[in-house]
């Protein structure tokens, strides 16, 4: 297909501005990075802003990851992502599954409850009260029990069920196939993309997990990833130094948002095409 005058120009346009979109959001991850692994001689001689750093130090990394909680902070969030992640999952195709079965009887009411509470939420106040009176307080679960489901993956989750041959749940059912044996054997293989997708909205959620843990835990000793590099991103005053090879407040604190981002920018790229994938074939048909 030969492109006119009008399309090359028109594609050329585009391009300019994906490509400016594209730098603009590489920019602030390029800086932070950089002043990372600046040395400290460099960061004053600069006045603090480093782009492309002309010798590299990991003294900051070195500090973090052995004089600070940054280690057990990341254990700690390993852990809750990845048992978060899992009973996530695992309600969220439990409660979309029979939701997208229409001879399910009271399915508009369930529906009606799950987008309520898209639009109201009990409050803080009430989600502390219940929270304490289940015994979860200064303990892992009190940051995974009460996000156990997000009510827009349900909807996601159920509108793609609900885009499947309903010949395959009818000759599943032929050949004696219950509910559940229909679900982790026909829909869950036939759900990759989505579940993916899903499966990435929590994992980023979880590892992201902040107001949670400040809010129900103050064992410092459980105190996830994010709790902690703000610890060190308000610590301007204090930084981890010795005498010999000072290391800027500064410094530490870009080396500090580097190590909590970097797994996840790490892990998109693997899943960016089922992201995609999943996004469209769970939308809500027009």
């Amino acid at each position: 297909m030969v492109k006119s005058t009008n399309d090359r120009i028109a594609n050329a346009v585009v391009f300019v501005i994906l490509l400016a979109c594209g730098l603009v959001a590489v920019f602030p991850l390029l800086y932070v990075l950089s002043v990372s692994l600046t040395p400290f001689s460099e960061v004053l001689k600069n006045g603090g802003f480093i782009l492309v750093p002309r010798s590299i130090t990991f003294d900051a990394y070195h500090k973090l990851l052995t004089e600070s909680n940054i280690p057990r902070a990341f254990g700690v969030t390993v852990l809750v992502t990845v048992i978060g992640t899992i009973m996530n999952m695992a309600i969220t195709a439990l409660m979309a599954y029979p939701l997208s079965r229409k001879q399910l009887p009271g399915r508009n009411f369930f529906l009606m409850m799950v987008v309520f509470t898209l639009l109201f939420s009990g409050g803080i106040i009430p989600t502390y009260l219940v929270v304490k009176s289940l015994g979860l307080l200064d303990s892992i679960w009190a940051m995974i029990l009460p996000n156990l489901v997000w009510s827009f993956n349900v909807l996601i989750m159920k509108s793609f069920y609900e885009s499947l041959p309903e010949e395959l749940f009818e000759s599943a059912r032929i050949d004696g196939a219950k509910e559940f044996r229909i679900l982790l054997q026909i829909v869950a293989p036939l759900s990759v993309p989505v579940t993916l997708t899903i499966g990435l909205f929590y994992t980023v959620g979880h590892w992201n997990e902040f107001f949670q843990a400040i809010m129900f835990v103050t064992d410092r000793s459980l105190f996830p990833l994010q709790v902690v590099v703000r610890e060190i991103l308000i610590q301007t005053q204090q930084p981890l130094e010795n005498a010999e090879n000072m290391t800027p407040s500064e410094t530490l604190q870009m080396a500090s948002v580097i190590l909590a981002s970097l797994p996840i920018i790490l892990v998109y790229p693997f899943l960016q095409k089922h992201f995609t994938k999943g996004m469209l074939l769970g939308s809500v048909k027009g």
